[in-house]
């Protein structure tokens, strides 16, 4: 029988970056492990990243917590995004001065941030993840050399 699938999750409410903006954020670390997206996150120049990477951050501090604290079995090197969204928040309507006394309105946007991490589900019988590459390794020192076309 098949275990149901844990989810960690993390939130941030309110944060004053438009949706827009911090899907794009989003997208890039969607699907990714845990490692690989702190480390994009680090590198990205957006201004969000940062606080991208600390809610991050907390989804995976809550999964040590379920492991350590509540006994739920959690490999955390074998954790992955599987979340990542950024909904709207409510919008702070502005007023700015216009030519000849008039007003306009424009919108201050805000979003709320949610990431999900899972554990992915290493099929039955499958060698772990470092016998693989050492397997890939071997494969690609067997394979006979290619020619070049006779150019020195």
């Amino acid at each position: 029988m098949a275990e149901a699938q844990q989810e960690f999750r993390a939130e941030s409410r309110y944060v004053r970056v438009s949706p827009q903006k911090a899907r794009l954020v989003l997208a890039l670390i969607q699907g990714r492990r845990v490692e690989d997206a702190l480390n994009t996150l680090l590198f990205t120049k957006k201004r969000i990243a940062a606080q991208v990477h600390k809610i991050l951050r907390s989804a995976l501090d809550n999964a040590n917590y379920l492991s350590t604290e509540k006994g739920i079995d959690v490999d955390v090197d074998n954790l992955y995004v599987q979340r990542a969204i950024a909904n709207d928040g409510p919008r702070m309507k502005r007023v700015r001065p216009a030519p000849q006394g008039r007003a306009f309105r424009y919108q201050r946007r805000m979003s709320h941030i949610e990431i999900a991490l899972a554990e992915k589900a290493r099929p039955e019988g499958a060698p772990p993840r470092a016998a693989k590459k050492t397997a890939a390794k071997k494969a690609r020192r067997i394979a006979p050399a290619r020619k070049t076309a006779g150019k020195k």
